[in-house]
């Protein structure tokens, strides 16, 4: 049943798109700058990624030296079916290899793994990945993948995102460190919120504002062609439970009278601070709005998250209608409505928070 709902999930659109070498890049090497030994002595897992296709390997080893890495692996999903009439579409490592010719290769997934210069070129890179195939498909829950847990110190890839909340899941189960790419509203999603309440996830370094763009290989999802390429623009961001910079650097805010005279959103200025009609709190629309001198609790945007600094405030709750209990108490039950209302005009789903 696994295995169907994966091969599912690998055919709808929102699974079929392959991350930006540049945006590994931007994202990996804000951890570096705040610690330039977090992948020292590591054990990398990129459980969702062939080489052929993803950059993450490619970054990753090309980077093994650099970042001081004990060993690589990457592990592939194989979509296809035992059952299926489709053609098998050799890659590049089994065109190279004479392991296609030892095994059957359908509904067989690879592994892939870096530990050392392979072909004497006095340089660990990506020339030096030693492969072979799966027993099973891949899966990412498979007992294969799970053995493999053993020795991972950090896991790092771009999940399918119609199983993300299993994935999260899969990664919290077994106590990992990891750094992955996930829609932005998953925030709200009953299985993250708590995590992300509790400080065990948070969103990464990159900025939220514009999405992040992938290649595509749907020929009817397509928002940009970009040097041949098919790109698509999707509502999604970088969450992981590894320290970066960026999360401990402090809101600079201003008071609820200097926002209501000076703040560049016009709301803010003509209609000064609201509270809910169904919420113990005041509403915040915008992050930079945020007033410095209340000391209570204010409902802000998720995009809040990009600037959540846990030293500067505390994650109190959210809105009911991502999940029963969520909003900590502050909910009037009798108004029986979860949306945030104000002046009976709902508004977009919330986050509770309060200075510390």
């Amino acid at each position: 049943m696994a295995n169907t709902k994966l091969a599912v999930a690998k055919k709808a659109k929102f699974d079929e798109f392959y991350t930006q070498y540049e945006d590994i890049q931007k994202e990996v090497n804000a951890y570096i700058e705040y610690n330039p030994n977090v992948f020292k002595d590591k054990t990398i897992l990129l459980p969702c990624d062939d080489p052929e296709w993803s950059n993450f390997t490619k970054f990753f080893a090309q980077n093994f030296e650099k970042f001081g890495l004990k060993k690589l692996i990457s592990t592939s999903y194989a979509a296809e079916s035992k059952n299926s009439n489709a053609p098998y579409q050799m890659t590049m490592f089994e065109m190279e290899s004479p392991k296609f010719d030892n095994k059957k290769t359908k509904s067989h997934g690879k592994i892939f793994t870096l530990t050392k210069d392979n072909n004497k070129s006095s340089k660990i890179y990506i020339e030096d990945l030693e492969w072979d195939y799966l027993e099973g498909d891949g899966d990412f829950r498979s007992y294969e993948i799970k053995n493999l847990l053993n020795e991972v110190d950090i896991i790092i890839t771009n999940p399918p995102f119609s199983l993300f909340r299993e994935f999260v899941a899969w990664l919290v189960d077994n106590n990992k460190k990891f750094l992955i790419i996930g829609n932005k509203n998953c925030v709200t999603y009953k299985e993250v919120f708590p995590l992300i309440k509790d400080n065990k996830m948070w969103s990464g370094k990159t900025e939220w504002s514009g999405g992040l763009w992938f290649e595509t290989k749907n020929p009817f999802d397509v928002d940009l062609v970009l040097n041949g390429l098919n790109m698509k623009n999707v509502s999604s961001t970088w969450f992981t439970n590894i320290e970066h910079g960026r999360r401990h650097q402090p809101l600079n805010l201003m008071t609820m009278a200097d926002n209501t005279k000076f703040s560049k959103h016009k709301e803010i200025r003509e209609k000064g601070y609201r509270r809910y009609d169904n919420y113990d709190a005041l509403e915040v629309p915008y992050t930079d709005a945020i007033p410095s001198d209340y000391d209570g609790v204010l409902g802000v945007p998720i995009s809040f998250l990009e600037k959540y600094n846990p030293e500067q405030f505390e994650i109190i709750g959210a809105t009911e209608s991502e999940g029963k209990g969520f909003s900590n108490g502050l909910w009037d039950e009798k108004s029986k409505i979860a949306q945030p209302i104000i002046n009976s005009k709902r508004i977009y789903k919330r986050i509770f928070i309060k200075f510390i």
